[in-house]
């Protein structure tokens, strides 16, 4: 495909900028309850993306016509519809140079995945949908999906990107139901990954299934908490979805330019001394992470872009027109979900670096508090204010953990949290690799870190 596209392209215009991007996504997905398939999907999107920069405005088209005459009809169409909106900008857009990738860069596991029978996918969600709903006889009912995306992509403009990426993302979900003398909960647990079949075990399916199934057993006989301000430690998971949701969106450039709190915040300390944020298109520390790239859908290496250093926020997420806009390097976070999809500034695999302190020194020095854990749910807003759900919290008295409760929210400024950051573990993991983040149109990311502990305002009530 790369070869077609430099075909389409030569003997374009000199004068404007042409960005051909061919992608071919194949979803499937299988879902089990009760001990039956209940449903299996197979579906495909192919074709290119065309955006053309033409007189200091865009023009999109896309077409599924995979051929030389089809792609130069879907770069007259964006040409055209560069022309039209030209005089309707109140300013120009203009593109920071940066170093554009050629050559193949993909992921290894796309074969395994992509060759891998129907016969092994319905087996191992059947597996553990019987292993979730067989954990005890509370167990009311429980079901499986299994998602992959194959995707193969080319990219090249006029000015000099000319790559090729094939990626594959399997994903596990596992939901179990318990319930017991009227009383009803319901756990999800689920892995997603960038790489191969045996990549997606890195936690054992069976630890997955019996875990869903064995917290929502024992969330039946656990009390509210009471509410109020606490010192907490957060799990990976809470902290991944801490640094996307309530961080990440806030420094996306485009968001920083409409006036989120990051907004002329550059250079500014805004998180304890023991904070280091990132977001990159690699696996850092742990391999397969869910929202790795190499290269972004405008033909920038996907690098790695510390956001916030020790405390100090260095850096905004950018694409090529953010970039110049605020006189920078693009960071290679322009990403779209489909050819017909424009691409957008998202995150990638974003993350607090580790620490030197052990989980298991964090809870012994803490006198009072909570030991956090799982994302259920939550929000949050260009401010920063967040309010996250969690699965499992537990009492920390004298440093040592204690009883478990259950409807346990976190709520509180994202920055203000991280100022307030004490100790940060040496342990990490990936936790949000399974489903999409939406903004627009979705993406596969990832996000996870250490265990922190700082301090937060929970949310419960009293028995």
């Amino acid at each position: 495909m790369r070869d077609l596209l430099k075909t389409a392209l030569r003997g374009d215009s000199p004068t404007d900028h042409v960005e051909l991007r061919y992608h071919d996504k194949v979803f499937r997905s299988l879902t089990v309850e009760k001990g039956k398939l209940e449903r299996s999907t197979t579906r495909r999107r192919q074709g290119v993306g065309v955006r053309v920069l033409r007189n200091g405005s865009w023009g999109f088209s896309a077409t599924d016509d995979l051929s030389v005459q089809g792609v130069r009809r879907a770069i007259d169409a964006a040409r055209a519809s560069a022309g039209v909106t030209a005089g309707m900008r109140s300013e120009a857009v203009e593109l920071a140079p940066a170093t554009l990738a050629v050559g193949d860069f993909s992921e290894p596991g796309v074969d395994e995945v992509a060759s891998r029978d129907l016969d092994s996918r319905v087996a191992l969600v059947l597996e553990a949908e019987r292993l979730a709903r067989g954990a005890s006889t509370h167990i009311e009912t429980a079901s499986s999906t299994y998602n992959e995306i194959v995707s193969h992509k080319a990219i090249v403009t006029s000015d000099g990107a000319d790559v090729s990426m094939r990626l594959a993302r399997p994903e596990l979900y596992v939901s179990a139901v318990a319930s017991r003398d009227g009383s009803r909960m319901q756990v999800n647990e689920s892995l997603g990954v960038t790489g191969g079949w045996d990549c997606l075990f890195r936690a054992p399916m069976p630890q997955l299934a019996e875990k869903a199934a064995r917290t929502a057993i024992d969330l039946l006989s656990a009390p509210h908490p009471e509410g109020g301000r606490a010192t907490v430690i957060l799990s990976p998971a809470l902290v991944g979805l801490l640094v996307h949701e309530a961080i990440g969106h806030t420094v996306e450039a485009d968001f920083v330019a409409t006036g989120s709190v990051a907004r002329g915040k550059l250079g500014h300390k805004v998180a304890s001394d023991l904070i280091t944020l990132c977001d990159a298109g690699a696996s850092s520390y742990l391999p397969g992470a869910g929202g790795t790239i190499s290269v972004d859908d405008e033909g920038v290496f996907a690098g790695r872009t510390v956001v916030i250093e020790n405390g100090v926020l260095k850096s905004y997420l950018h694409d090529r027109q953010t970039a110049a806009r605020f006189g920078v390097a693009p960071t290679g976070n322009a990403r779209a979900w489909e050819y017909a999809d424009k691409p957008l500034i998202r995150m990638r695999n974003t993350y607090l670096e580790p620490g030197d302190t052990s989980l298991e020194e964090m809870i012994a020095s803490t006198s009072d508090g909570w030991f956090l854990d799982g994302a259920r749910n939550g929000q949050a807003d260009a401010t920063g204010e967040f309010m996250f759900g969690t699965v499992t919290a537990r009492r920390i008295r004298a440093g040592r953990l204690g009883e478990l409760v259950r409807g346990v929210t976190v709520t509180g400024n994202a920055f203000e949290v991280l100022r307030s950051v004490d100790a940060v573990s040496s342990e990490f993991r990936w936790d949000l690799g399974a489903g999409h983040c939406g903004k627009g149109q979705p993406a596969k990311v990832d996000a996870g870190g250490p265990y922190i502990r700082c301090t937060a305002l929970l949310g419960g009530t009293q028995d």
